[in-house]
């Protein structure tokens, strides 16, 4: 069969769009924090149910510490085509228990929940564009699509990062499903990569009373150190740096032998990633009876707009237009597993997830009429490429 043309798939997806609503509404009420690998681990046993009833051929891989990550491949192996790869994640940042208060909720054309937007939503599109896709193919699609779905991406992706660069290595396109930038529902062709440092300071304890000038306060290095942090900050290129921990010291009349930082860093290409990691393991102590010792890293490379991912936002503007809709496009601050694919050098488009505000917070929506448009331009895109 023919896939239909985008406004066709409008118009399907908008005759889905209460189903959609169902799908949305059971993924968010079953909780899934990504610490709790039981709580995920039941979500990902209703997603491999839920693709396999449509064609999707579901392999599970095992992670002991977090939930196991599901990876659904339609089409045939046997394609000389290479797969699209459609990446998203089933874990969130709300603890268990959010959902008593903070239930599932429709009103006003807004649908409320934990993860409604980070990323349910997205999953859900994935799930319905490629029920419709595999209906329109008679499950022949032109293109293979792998779709995965990892369990650990709220807190740094380690046991899934290789699945994910493994499959990505493989596939001709990634299409991540986080959400849109905005209410406009823009994609994004650029995202901040993300590192985090913690900074050990030691210093000499003395008591603060009797002998303050033996000391050498952990704290008042640390302090000096945070001032010197501020000023990597660059706003011509993008980076960024926040102290967002800080502690250290033990008694008020102890001068403290010990104080500890750590650092959010957010870098816009990898040249500056490296300039700054280089600048940061440099650091020296101002008070040489201290020692300063700086541990982590670039834990996310940046997404950087590349030719490739411009070529795939020009195919999703194309469908768009289709759609008598100006599809916008975004940078931001944030990471996600796209930012993995992308350093790859595949071609990678973030944020054709579902439309909303509030992500990781307790007003967190999607707009339920962005839906089937969201569908339909995913659809349209896939079988673009």
């Amino acid at each position: 069969m023919t896939i239909p043309s985008p406004a066709d798939c409008l118009q399907y997806f908008r005759k889905q769009q209460t189903s959609m609503l169902d799908t949305i509404e059971q993924l968010v009420t079953i909780e899934s924090p990504s610490d709790v690998k039981a709580a995920v681990d039941r979500l990902g046993t209703v997603l491999a149910s839920r693709f396999s009833e449509i064609g999707g051929k579901v392999k599970v891989h095992a992670s002991e510490r977090f939930g196991n990550h599901l990876q659904i491949d339609f089409g045939s192996s046997r394609s000389s085509r290479k797969p699209i790869l459609l990446l998203g994640h089933m874990d969130t940042v709300y603890p268990i228990g959010t959902i008593a208060k903070m239930p599932f909720r429709v009103s006003e054309g807004r649908v409320s929940g934990p993860g409604v937007l980070d990323m349910k939503g997205g999953i859900a599109l994935a799930l319905h564009v490629m029920e419709g896709l595999q209906g329109w193919s008679d499950g022949k699609l032109r293109n293979p699509v792998t779709v995965l779905l990892v369990s650990d991406e709220e807190v740094g992706s380690t046991s899934s990062r290789h699945i994910t660069e493994k499959l990505a290595r493989r596939a001709s396109a990634v299409l991540v499903l986080e959400p849109a930038a905005g209410l406009k529902g823009a994609v994004k062709t650029a995202r901040k990569g993300v590192g985090e440092y913690t900074m050990c300071v030691e210093g000499v304890a003395a008591h603060a009373g009797l002998d303050p000038q033996k000391g050498h306060s952990a704290i008042l290095e640390l302090s000096r150190q945070v001032l010197r942090l501020s000023e990597f900050a660059n706003g011509n290129n993008g980076t960024t740096l926040n102290v967002g921990v800080a502690r250290g010291g033990t008694r008020s009349n102890v001068v403290p032998a010990e104080a500890e930082a750590v650092i959010d860093v957010r870098i816009t290409t990898k040249d500056a990633g490296e300039d700054l990691d280089r600048r940061l393991k440099s650091l020296q102590p101002f008070d040489p009876e201290c020692k300063v010792v700086l541990e982590g890293g670039i834990n996310r490379p940046p997404m950087e707009r590349t030719r490739g991912v411009i070529s795939l936002y020009e195919k999703a503007a194309q469908v768009a237009k289709q759609l008598d809709w100006d599809l916008e496009e975004a940078s931001v601050g944030g990471g996600s597993d796209g930012n993995f694919t992308a350093a790859l050098g595949i071609p990678t488009l973030d944020g054709l997830g579902a439309v909303g505000e509030g992500a990781h917070s307790t007003g967190e929506f999607i707009l339920e009429s962005e839906l089937p448009r969201r569908a339909a331009l995913l659809a349209g895109l896939i079988s673009s490429l």
